[in-house]
């Protein structure tokens, strides 16, 4: 029996047979690559341990990746078995050794996990890289347990190559209501007064719990099991990425890292091995190209999640910042 969507289930489940125009636009990586003219923008369909030896060394700028977690979770039919934690900290040695020669002196890493390998991850990405702070994000979805605590959270490790690396701390700072307003001779101090409430623009943390999980009436949603949000990967990149870099995923997946670089005017490099997802990625680039909006980020601000006046959802334009530490 076929199910039909209904009109505001935006959700992308474009089958391959279907998506063959966006399947043919991904390529194939079969030889070493001297630069990255014939790869950069382009969605590789393949293992990134394949992918990865045949790209040139330190010509990325970041590398953002979200591997396999230590789950027994089937990723459109190819299932990724649990390992033990000994066999899981080796596949994370190879992955990380794969993609260790790319990026460049003064380039950035972030991995997410989920909490039961961060600290193992955390480790072994010490072995390779500068480890600066470890990331905690609110999931907000997710099942309830009978006997344990309900997780909602999962991290991302933010490490570097080296002491000199890019971040753009004013590209990232999150725009807050401000409840009780201090004044100084009868002036906003610190916070801004507008027709749409008092706000301040803070610092941000390393704990993040103001994303929204991609759902089904969101026109960034797939139906990829493991789909990160557009808002997430925008925060990363552009705190530790410019204009005009080169971002590399190595588990692309449904293809959010290589969109949000296009809306945010940087170039991709995707790595995924399954064709199915290979389409949907190539079909949201495709949109991205009209639609460059992210969710809860406008006008060069990140606000807290529900605080964007209607206004400026309906309305808001992805801007960048571009401020420097």
């Amino acid at each position: 029996m076929t199910t039909t969507k209904s009109g505001r289930n935006k959700t992308i489940s474009t089958e391959v047979r279907e998506g063959k125009m966006y399947l043919d636009r991904c390529i194939a990586v079969t030889q070493k690559q001297t630069d990255l003219t014939g790869v950069v923008d382009k969605t590789i369909l393949g293992t990134m341990f394949d992918v990865c030896s045949l790209l040139p060394s330190q010509s990325i700028d970041l590398i953002i990746a979200d591997p396999p977690y230590n789950i027994t979770k089937s990723f459109n039919g190819t299932t990724f078995t649990k390992r033990k934690p000994s066999e899981y900290e080796e596949y994370t040695r190879l992955w990380l050794a794969a993609v260790k020669p790319l990026l460049k002196d003064n380039g950035s890493m972030y991995v997410c996990c989920d909490w039961k390998t961060s600290l193992l991850i955390g480790k072994v990405l010490d072995d390779f890289f500068h480890v600066r702070s470890r990331i905690t994000w609110q999931r907000e979805k997710g099942r309830g347990a009978k006997a344990n605590w309900k997780n909602g959270m999962e991290d991302i490790w933010f490490a570097t190559n080296g002491n000199e690396y890019t971040f753009h701390l004013d590209a990232v700072k999150i725009r807050k209501k401000v409840i009780a307003p201090y004044r100084v001779d009868g002036k906003p101090k610190d916070w801004m007064e507008t027709e749409n409430g008092n706000f301040r623009d803070t610092c941000p943390s390393n704990f993040w719990n103001d994303i929204t999980i991609p759902f089904w009436s969101m026109a960034e949603n797939t139906a990829h099991p493991a789909q990160k949000p557009e808002k997430l990967i925008a925060k990363i990149m552009l705190a530790s990425s410019s204009r005009g870099d080169v971002v590399l995923d190595p588990f692309l997946g449904s293809g959010t890292t290589s969109v949000v670089a296009k809306k945010l005017s940087r170039h991709y490099i995707g790595i995924e091995r399954e064709a199915q997802y290979c389409v949907w990625a190539e079909q949201r680039l495709e949109m991205a190209e009209s639609n460059k909006e992210i969710q809860g980020y406008a006008h060069g601000v990140f606000w807290e999640r529900n605080s964007l006046p209607e206004q400026n959802r309906t309305q808001g334009r992805t801007e960048e910042t571009t401020s420097k530490k």
